[in-house]
């Protein structure tokens, strides 16, 4: 069924939570821009690069902890629509600290769940990752049917906990609503490749401090490996897709939304090298990858010492003195072993064809990035003082 680019956005309220980051900021704003009568962003921060943009657009930006029952209750008051993009320890120190990556991916999840029942939230949109069918063994144009991978299973808390929360997310779907008789909860899990784009926060800026510091010694695995990408613009579509596709009120359909319980791998569907992919970059920052590799093995080796000293280190952890760890086992998996995904489902489904090209997006990264060097990056290589 054809649906309008607005539809269910017009008019409602949403909640985006972890809202002043990098995907939560923007699409907070195409929220906006698609007519939203009210958009709120939840996030543990008070301030970002984006939140003068999100509050000069009209956005109520909400300070609050998603382990807080109270913090998600207020923001999620009144709303019809939720973006849970929340998380904690996807990479460096983060994956790290066992207990926080629970209280937030687990228990944080369940306080939006349970207040999205109490208030007659009828739509769930809940970010997962490709981690929750990614173990550490290729996989190779993966699809939905795949199996989750055994929880107890996985090397890092971080896939651990956004596998448990996701299939709780996905087991609240068609619950019933306390207060509105006869409506449910509809939720759907989108699970995005590697996110790239201007103004990403979390893998670029680490991969070119490092590069241009020249701490980048060596690529991990092989050239033939390949893993996936989404370009921030791809992703928020599919976003916005899925949760029209959550709607239970579209004139003529019968039965429950057809993403309801449903979860979709997202990517630009151009698998690529993770150093291939990032070369163009570099390259045109002036910085230089190695032309050697190293096994998978060997690196793996080389992030469990990573692991092993930063897990002494745990009641430093969130020193901000306390440099990021080179690497650590799950980062090596993720470069190192060939992992990809159709998003053929997510095409049928909801209606997602990537609007933005990878080389479109890399352009347009590239782009930002420049003008980033140029307003605060140049600087001598650790080299220099050699």
């Amino acid at each position: 069924m054809h649906l309008s680019e607005n539809e269910g956005i017009e008019g409602n309220t949403f909640v985006v939570t972890g809202g002043l980051g990098f995907v939560g900021s923007a699409l907070c704003l195409e929220l906006i821009r698609r007519g939203a009568r009210q958009v709120r962003s939840f996030d543990l921060r008070h301030h970002s690069p984006w939140s003068l943009q999100l509050t000069n657009h009209g956005v109520r930006c909400l300070q609050g902890d998603l382990t807080s029952k109270k913090d998600v209750e207020n923001a999620l008051r009144g709303a019809n629509c939720v973006f849970h993009l929340a998380s904690y320890g996807m990479s460096g120190k983060e994956m790290l600290q066992f207990s926080r990556v629970d209280q937030v991916n687990i228990n944080g999840t369940c306080h939006v769940l349970e207040a999205c029942l109490e208030f007659g939230i009828t739509r769930l949109v809940y970010v997962s990752t490709y981690n929750v069918v990614f173990g550490g063994k290729e996989i190779v144009n993966g699809n939905e049917a795949l199996p989750y991978f055994p929880i107890d299973d996985h090397f890092d808390p971080y896939g651990r906990s956004k596998s448990i929360a996701e299939q709780v997310v996905l087991k609240y779907n068609g619950r019933p609503l306390k207060n509105n008789i006869g409506k449910c909860l509809y939720t759907c899990a989108v699970r995005p490749a590697a996110i790239y784009g201007p103004g990403e926060e979390r893998h670029l800026p680490r991969i070119v401090s490092m590069a241009k510091l020249g701490l980048v010694p060596f690529k991990i695995g092989n050239s033939n490996v390949k893993t996936d990408w989404v370009y921030v613009d791809n992703l928020l579509l599919a976003l916005l897709l899925a949760s029209m596709r959550l709607l239970d009120d579209i004139p003529g359909k019968e039965g429950r939304p057809v993403a309801a319980g449903q979860p979709y791998f997202i990517s630009d569907g151009s698998p690529i090298n993770t150093f291939e992919f990032i070369q163009p970059l570099l390259k045109s920052l002036d910085y230089d990858l190695p032309k050697s590799w190293l096994a998978v093995s060997h690196a793996l080796y080389l992030a469990k010492i990573f692991w092993a000293v930063y897990s002494m280190l745990y009641p430093l952890l969130n020193r901000w003195w306390l440099p990021q760890p080179f690497i650590l086992p799950a980062e090596v998996y993720k470069v190192g072993l060939t992992h990809y995904f159709s998003y053929l489902k997510a095409q049928q489904e909801l209606g997602y064809v990537p609007m933005v090209s990878p080389r479109e997006g890399m352009a347009a990264t590239i782009s930002y990035w420049q003008d980033r060097k140029n307003k605060s990056l140049d600087g001598p290589t650790i080299y220099h003082f050699a």
